[in-house]
C-alpha cells in the first residue's frame, strides 16, 4: 500500500518547497512536486551517523549487544535511522567479542556496521583515546576481525605513521572495509601515501591531528586537498569553530564533509561522571572531557542538534541535509541503499518543524513510536 507524507522535501539536489515522498512497504516509489502542497514541515532524508560511541545512557564502546540495541534506540529518536557503532582503542580480546557481539544486530539492520577507532593510532595525538591500549596496526588482527565479522566490520580509523599502517590501509580497502585516517601525528607526505593506498575518510577532521602550519600542512590539508576523501566534522560548536565549520564545508563542499556526532553515553543525558574506553569523563554543561586531563571525550551531540548548529553557522539546509545523510551514506559504502529521498532507496525520512526539531522519524517505511 503507498504512503505519502507532504511537506519541503530536501532532495539530493536541493529543495521542492512543496511536495510529498511516497513509499510502499520498505522503499521509496516517489519524490514530487505539487504546488497544491502547503505542509511546512520539512522532509529530510534520515540521518546517517558514521562515528557515535553511544548516546541515552548506554555505549557502543563495551562491545555489549543490550547497550548497542538500547543506544541506535536513543538515537533513531533523534532521526538517526543508520549508524555505525564506533569503538575505542581497547586490547584485542574486546575487540573480537564486540565484534561477535554486534555481527547479529548488523544483521538485523539496527545497525549498519561497527567503526573500530583505534586501538592502531598515535600516542601524541590520542586525545581521549586510552593510551594503554594504542599500537601499531596488526592485518593479523583486522584479518581475524573481518572474518569473524561476515561484513560487520565497516570502518578502521588509523594513524599512518605508525609501522604497518599503509598494509593495513591495503588490506582494509581490499576487504571493501573504509580505512580513515585519524588521530594521528602524520605529516603531509605520511597523510598522501595512506590516501594512495585506499585511505577515504578524514576522522573528526582537525580533532586528534596535528595542526596545520604553513610550512608543514600536516594531514589536514592533505585530506582536504585529496578528492576521494570525505571528512568528518564534529558540529557543536565545542570540537570546532564555528568558521572551521563553514571554511571546511565551502573548501571540500557538502559532497565532501559529513557531519557526524562523535556521541558518547552521555548524550541525552543530565551532566555528571560517565565512563568512555574505561577512564572516567565528566560532562560540565554538555561538555564531555577526560576527568584526567580535560581532553575532549566525545560529545553530547544527537544529530538533528548537529544539523541546527550546522544550519545556524550559515549552511544552507540543502547542504546541510547532504551532510548528515547523503554523504556520510557514501563515505561507508551504502550510498545505493539510503541517505537521500530518491526512488528506489529504503524509505528512512525525517520530519521537522521550522525550528529543525524533529516531528516523525521513518525508518525502513514504518514510523518510529
Amino acid at each position: 500500500m503507498t504512503v505519502r507524507v507532504n511537506g519541503r522535501v530536501v532532495t539530493p539536489t536541493g529543495v521542492v518547497r512543496q511536495g510529498c515522498v511516497e513509499w510502499d512497504g520498505d522503499r521509496i516509489t516517489a519524490v514530487a512536486e505539487y504546488p497544491s502542497v502547503r505542509d511546512g514541515h520539512w522532509i529530510l532524508p534520515g540521518f546517517v551517523d558514521m562515528h557515535t560511541h553511544g548516546g541515552g545512557g548506554h555505549t557502543f564502546t563495551t562491545g555489549d549487544a543490550d547497550e548497542a540495541r538500547a543506544a541506535a534506540g536513543f538515537h533513531l529518536s533523534h532521526g538517526t535511522t543508520t549508524l555505525l557503532a564506533s569503538l575505542v582503542s581497547a586490547p584485542f580480546a574486546l575487540m573480537r567479542s564486540a565484534t561477535e557481539a554486534f555481527a547479529p544486530l548488523v544483521e538485523e539492520g539496527v545497525l549498519a556496521g561497527v567503526h573500530f577507532e583505534g586501538p592502531y593510532l598515535s600516542a601524541a595525538r590520542c586525545g581521549a583515546q586510552n593510551p594503554e591500549y594504542l599500537r601499531d596496526p596488526s592485518t593479523d588482527e583486522l584479518s581475524e576481525l573481518i572474518e569473524l565479522g561476515r561484513g560487520a566490520v565497516r570502518m578502521v580509523t588509523l594513524a599512518p605513521e605508525r609501522d604497518g599502517a599503509l598494509e593495513a590501509i591495503k588490506l582494509l580497502t581490499a576487504q571493501r572495509v573504509v580505512a580513515a585516517v585519524g588521530h594521528t601525528d602524520a605529516t603531509y607526505e605520511q597523510t598522501r601515501a595512506a590516501v594512495a593506498a585506499g585511505a577515504s575518510v578524514g576522522t573528526h577532521l582537525f580533532n586528534g591531528m596535528r595542526p596545520v602550519h604553513h610550512r608543514e600542512p600536516g594531514p589536514v590539508v592533505a585530506l582536504l586537498d585529496a578528492p576521494t576523501v570525505i571528512c568528518e566534522l564534529v558540529a557543536d560548536g565545542v570540537h570546532l569553530h564555528d568558521g572551521m565549520l563553514t571554511f571546511v564545508t565551502a573548501t571540500a563542499g557538502p559532497d565532501r564533509a559529513a557531519l557526524i556526532t562523535d556521541a558518547m553515553a552521555a548524550a541525552g543525558m543530565s551532566d555528571g561522571e560517565y565512563e568512555l574506553g574505561g577512564q572516567a569523563v565528566t560532562v560540565a554543561d554538555g561538555v564531555a572531557r577526560l576527568a584526567r586531563d580535560g581532553a575532549i571525550a566525545g560529545s553530547t551531540l544527537t544529530m538533528d542538534a548537529a544539523l541546527r548548529h550546522a544550519v545556524n553557522a550559515g549552511i544552507p539546509i540543502a547542504d546541510a541535509a547532504r551532510m548528515v545523510a547523503t554523504t556520510p551514506a557514501r563515505a561507508i559504502g551504502l550510498g545505493d541503499r539510503v541517505g537521500a529521498l530518491q526512488v528506489g532507496l529504503r524509505a528512512d525520512l525525517v520530519v521537522l518543524d521550522d525550528d529543525l526539531s524533529v516531528v516523525r522519524v521513518l525508518r525502513g517505511g514504518s514510523w518510529v513510536e
